[in-house]
């Protein structure tokens, strides 16, 4: 006899397989396993890759390089990227004037005879100066960030010189951003991550690919040791003048090797940099 196709089969189930209780039991499976499937799958999927350190320390040196005017992609010279890192003429007042006051009143009011000089008033000029420019960005509603941690310095450095009542104290603080500039420099060549290759990778827009070629590694690491150098010259040079008590000569000695040693390097670094990586697209721009 024949089996009727509606009736179940041994297994339960109906024995037509397009018969409407096959389509109940079998469409609820077939919807819930292709969603469990892609549950699976974006389970499966590896999430967004973390930024490493080297990524947000470049990005970050980048960012305060564009911010202090430095920029490969810009059309500007060597010459006008420089004015703008040191902050034109307002800037280099700001750099200068300070220290210059304190040195020059320092000279001034030195006694040969006692071999002592008017410290507070020579501090003191100082810092109402460092004070003035900082007003006076605050007035002009311009960037003030670096006129305040010039005051910011000039303050702590004084603040020192006052309580140890030793003039060469007024120095001492730039000692230690050197010694931890030209360490900084110093380690990322020996670590094989040099600064100049971070920064000027992120400045172009091509990350961390800069280690990959031969070239660009060792000219970025050539350029930090370059940086490495100038920071330890300066303390070469101006730790003998300090434990020796030379205010004046040490004061004056600073001033010339401040902005006349980091406006060439900073040429230099640029000039090369530029020549040897190329800039690639912009991120805003894609």
């Amino acid at each position: 006899m024949a089996r009727d196709s509606s009736a179940p089969g041994p297994d339960g189930e109906p024995g037509d397989p397009g018969a409407p209780g096959r389509e109940r039991a079998e469409t609820p499976g077939a919807e819930a396993f292709p969603d469990a499937s892609a549950a699976e799958d974006s389970a499966a999927e590896p999430s967004a890759a973390e930024p490493s350190a080297s990524a947000v320390l470049g990005e970050a040196l980048a960012q305060a390089a564009r911010r202090a005017g430095i920029d490969p992609a810009g059309e500007q010279d060597a010459g006008q990227m420089v004015w703008a890192s040191i902050g034109g003429v307002r800037g280099i007042l700001e750099a200068v004037v300070p220290s210059l006051v304190f040195v020059v009143t320092y000279t001034i009011t030195y006694s040969p005879a006692s071999g002592e000089a008017n410290l507070p008033l020579s501090l003191g000029l100082s810092v109402g100066l460092a004070a003035v420019f900082t007003l006076a960005r605050l007035v002009a509603r311009s960037a003030p960030s670096s006129a305040i941690a010039g005051l910011v310095g000039t303050l702590l450095a004084a603040a020192l010189a006052l309580f140890t009542g030793r003039g060469e104290d007024n120095y001492v603080l730039g000692f230690f951003t050197n010694i931890g500039y030209g360490s900084a420099f110093l380690i990322s060549v020996l670590v094989g991550w040099p600064l100049v290759g971070l920064i000027a990778g992120f400045l172009t827009e091509n990350g961390t690919r800069w280690r990959a070629d031969k070239r660009q590694r060792r000219i970025s690491a050539w350029l930090s040791l370059m940086w490495a150098a100038l920071f330890f010259a300066r303390l070469a040079v101006q730790l003998p003048l300090y434990f020796a008590g030379n205010v004046i000569a040490l004061g004056y000695v600073k001033l010339a090797m401040g902005i006349p040693l980091f406006a060439p390097a900073l040429v230099v670094s640029y000039l090369v940099a530029r020549s040897v990586f190329r800039v690639g697209p912009r991120r805003d721009a894609a």
